[in-house]
């Protein structure tokens, strides 16, 4: 299981493919996505990495996250997650993950936070078929009704769908395939749309209903601390081969 990136959605487009078909396509962006941490079994009682993405204002970060990114040699981090792995795919400390960590026609899945809606009501909210618009109903066409019993049980059970408040959730969207990506910009097209606001940050991770490509590098696609290009691990296939 391979680490996942912090991406930044940018918006939508639509590529053409050669047989002049059209594809609606979310762009993100992975720029500066660097390995912070490492979370052990010995230590931590799992394995996981990490990853922190955006440039943070040092005045907004406290002295104890100051010391943790200098004992990273990372420059301070907006946005910190982690991401579960295998012993076999942890990335070194400092090592900047690159575009093309997802190779295209492999399947990914997306998580983000919905785009918020206010204060909506019952149609918007559940999709609520509302009153009548004609006969017997005045200035309430868009009510829900009613919304309990009468004496038995007397009262509105807890959980009933109800005006309310609507978006900002963590939605994760499953098996989006991969159009593309471009490793000089840093940029990944995933066909589809994605959940949250353009600007918004989006965990990508491989899919974990479909079966990864062969292709897909191991660990994953990376530059190290230096900023000196690190040879990509080779694919699953090949390292069968070696052994």
């Amino acid at each position: 299981m391979r680490s996942g990136v912090i991406a930044q959605k940018l918006g939508m487009t639509r590529i053409f493919t050669d047989a002049g078909e059209h594809v609606p396509v979310t762009v993100l962006k992975v720029d500066q996505c660097q390995v912070v941490a490492h979370r052990t079994m010995e230590k931590n009682g799992y394995t996981a990495l990490q990853v922190g993405v955006g440039k943070a204002k040092v005045k907004n970060v406290s002295k104890a996250e100051r010391g943790r990114f200098a004992l990273a040699q990372v420059e301070p981090k907006r946005k910190l997650a982690e991401f579960r792995v295998t012993e076999d795919a942890v990335i070194p400390v400092g090592a900047e993950i690159t575009a093309d960590h997802f190779i295209a026609g492999q399947f990914v899945d997306v998580t983000g936070i919905t785009t918020g809606k206010g204060f909506a009501g019952g149609m918007k909210r559940w999709n609520f078929g509302g009153l009548r618009a004609t006969h017997g109903v005045s200035v309430s066409h868009r009510s829900i009704g009613s919304t309990g019993g009468r004496q038995d049980p007397g009262k509105t059970f807890k959980n009933k769908k109800m005006p309310g408040h609507l978006g900002v959730e963590r939605v994760t969207t499953q098996n989006l395939r991969v159009v593309s990506t471009d490793v000089e910009r840093g940029l990944i097209l995933v066909e589809g749309a994605v959940p949250g606001v353009a600007g918004g940050w989006i965990y990508v991770r491989d899919a974990v209903k479909r079966k990864l490509p062969k292709e897909v590098p191991m660990p994953g696609a990376f530059r190290s601390g230096a900023n000196d290009a690190a040879p990509a691990a080779p694919a699953v296939e090949a390292q069968e081969e070696n052994a």
